[in-house]
């Protein structure tokens, strides 16, 4: 073997080893926080001898840092494919709304951290929330604002206010699973069952279509046509993975 390729494995090595100790990072702080983290525990899930967290990361705090902008990013790759210039303004954000809605029941690590960083900003000013906006946040937001003017100068859209068409595409989606267990309690239906997913997903992706769209019978007929490119996801245990909600574990 030369120098050439022995330093190409070891590198190799050292990038399959930091990829192990960010995944088991991101388990570990998701599920414990800063706070409750354990290094031990993430060098052990990881396989990894615990002076290589200090070694890449510095510090627990580093590696918090660097699990953060991780998740983020995967995050928001999944999330600008639906921004793809190919779609229409109006479709754009009918997709962006979708995805937004299977990201909140299916990406649990990152809603975790993103609630975690929520709390310390208000508590202290300090954590990775800049990280989490920069990376994740800003470029989705100025994405979603592109595609409503977009939408306005062309005639599809109404003319709304950029800002409060965000919070309608994207608060409506949150409010809703935050407050299912309220809901549960206050009416007959479980809206974490597969079938109440479908239902409230659906009717998100409609009531955009009516409430953003010049021609609301137009908006409504790309609503559904999306709807069926874009299917809720199938998960194999919906109600496991929604026991895992904060909100939902604080309720109950």
């Amino acid at each position: 073997m030369t120098a050439k390729n022995s330093t190409r494995t070891r590198d190799e090595r050292a990038h399959q080893t930091q990829k192990r100790i960010l995944r088991a990072a991101v388990q570990e702080f998701s599920t414990h926080g800063l706070s409750g983290a354990r290094t031990d525990r993430i060098a052990e899930r990881a396989k990894a001898n615990k002076a290589l967290l200090y070694y890449y990361f510095k510090s627990k705090q580093g590696l918090y840092a660097a699990a953060v902008e991780m998740v983020a990013t995967r995050v928001v790759e999944n999330a600008m494919m639906e921004f793809d210039p190919k779609y229409s303004a109006g479709e754009r954000l009918l997709r962006s709304a979708l995805n937004h809605f299977d990201r909140i029941l299916t990406q649990r690590q990152f809603q975790s951290l993103v609630q975690q960083e929520m709390v310390r900003f208000r508590s202290d000013k300090r954590g990775s929330l800049q990280i989490l906006f920069k990376a994740a946040f800003q470029p989705m937001i100025a994405k979603l604002r592109e595609a409503v003017e977009e939408g306005i100068r062309t005639g599809e859209l109404c003319q709304v206010d950029w800002l409060q068409a965000m919070y309608s595409i994207l608060g409506a989606n949150v409010f809703y699973f935050l407050s299912a267990p309220m809901m549960e309690i206050a009416l007959p239906f479980n809206p974490f069952s597969p079938q109440a997913l479908k239902a409230r997903r659906k009717a998100a992706a409609q009531f955009l279509g009516t409430a953003l769209f010049t021609d609301r019978a137009a908006g409504v007929r790309l609503a559904n046509r999306v709807l069926l490119e874009m299917p809720m996801l199938r998960l194999k245990n919906v109600q496991a993975r929604i026991e895992n909600f904060p909100a939902r574990r604080k309720t109950l």
